[in-house]
């Protein structure tokens, strides 16, 4: 399958104005809800181009970003009209012989944990509640894009299992890493280190067994 391409360079050389930003001039997720036609033209272009995949104009509706224009209170509501304005130009697209599907963007945000910049808790319910978004919306599948940090990139990871869970869908959910120049990521894990530290979270969750002990055991740690 083939995917899509950028989508926040395209909307860059778009025609919207300052007037459609409504204020949040750069943000881009405010074009899915200010002028869904621009956001569905970028869709079309790429679905008529031969991709098979289009992905959600989603990348920035995270805490970090959103909390830097004052509406993370919104970071649902455009991931979900997002995941909608691909969901109906892929349907458009889509024949019995050859079906087309949506990836809802998860970008990583502005803000690191391993920096302190936020808590991972913080972090991963905020991701959780951009997945489902995303899922409500109307995506097959969730994309992790561009991890920096590997706090960052498991709190992604675990916040959109949560979602799934919550759903219950059934969803496939992909984790990239940013790897620089220097062979590493951009706070120093090699790839090799990357992929041990989220190898565990691929992993799906057991059904639960019958145990021995008749006191309940309640898992407190932040990264379950």
């Amino acid at each position: 399958m083939v995917a899509d391409g950028a989508m926040g360079t395209t909307l860059q050389g778009s025609d919207a104005t300052g007037e459609d930003f409504a204020g949040f001039e750069g943000c881009n997720e405010i074009l899915n809800v200010t002028r869904p036609d621009i956001v569905t033209g970028v869709h079309d272009a790429y679905l008529e181009a031969g991709a098979d995949c289009v992905t959600t104009n989603s990348f920035g509706a995270n805490l970090g970003n959103l909390g830097e224009y004052g509406i993370t209170e919104r970071i649902e509501e455009l991931s979900e009209a997002s995941a909608g304005l691909a969901r109906a130009a892929a349907d458009r697209w889509a024949t019995p012989e050859r079906p087309r599907w949506v990836l809802g963007s998860i970008g990583p945000g502005t803000k690191l944990p391993t920096l302190g910049h936020i808590t991972f808790r913080e972090l991963r319910d905020s991701y959780q509640t951009n997945a489902e978004g995303l899922l409500r919306g109307g995506a097959d599948a969730l994309i992790i894009e561009t991890c920096q940090d590997l706090l960052q990139a498991k709190a992604a990871i675990i916040g959109a299992k949560r979602a799934v869970a919550h759903l219950a869908t059934d969803t496939v959910i992909i984790a990239q890493v940013t790897i620089e120049t220097t062979g590493a990521m951009l706070l120093g894990s090699e790839i090799a280190a990357a992929l041990t530290a989220m190898e565990p979270l691929c992993i799906p969750s057991s059904p639960p067994t019958r145990s021995w002990s008749t006191t309940p055991r309640r898992n407190t740690s932040p990264y379950e």
